[in-house]
């Protein structure tokens, strides 16, 4: 059964400069149990929320089943870990996620590519290992909650979607 695994609400970039320097602290609490999504802005309290230049992605999900054991979003920094679901095919379809609170749809706008930051959170060979796996950069097509636990899923054909 598909599962949400993890959820990341993070009010910062940890990842900046260069990948030797290391990131950032984490903030506490970024890992969250439930996220608020508001249509076309993200999630709230999360750093790409209402962003301009973050606007038709402002919300990741990647598949568990990509990582290696042990890592998770903190190491990744996306925002929704699913397990069960194949997310990586997914770009330009609407992928819809009920966890008990309605349906949340995410249009699956592009990859999310991982960068040269995952050799030094993930561990070495995570970069190249990602390509093609790193999930997908969506815009929230309405608001909803999602929380940590089973999840019922949907794949809609974008045309089908309004919004």
């Amino acid at each position: 059964m598909p599962e949400i695994v993890e959820l990341l609400a993070s009010p910062v970039h940890r990842f900046e400069g260069r990948p030797s320097d290391g990131p950032a602290p984490a903030p506490p609490g970024e890992l969250v149990s439930e996220i608020h999504v508001r249509a076309g802005l993200g999630i709230t309290g999360d750093r790409y929320f209402n962003h301009p230049a973050h606007r038709d992605a402002s919300i990741t999900v990647i598949a568990g089943e990509s990582l290696p054991p042990g890592a998770g979003l903190a190491r990744v920094r996306r925002n929704i870990l699913v397990t069960g679901i194949a997310v990586d095919d997914l770009v330009g379809s609407v992928l819809s996620l009920d966890s008990g609170a309605g349906p949340v749809l995410l249009r699956a706008r592009r990859r999310a590519n991982p960068c040269a930051w995952m050799d030094v959170t993930v561990g070495p060979g995570a970069f190249r290992a990602l390509r093609g796996k790193g999930g997908i950069r969506c815009v929230p097509l309405n608001d909803g909650v999602l929380r940590v636990g089973p999840v019922v899923v949907a794949v809609l054909e974008d045309q089908a979607i309004s919004g």
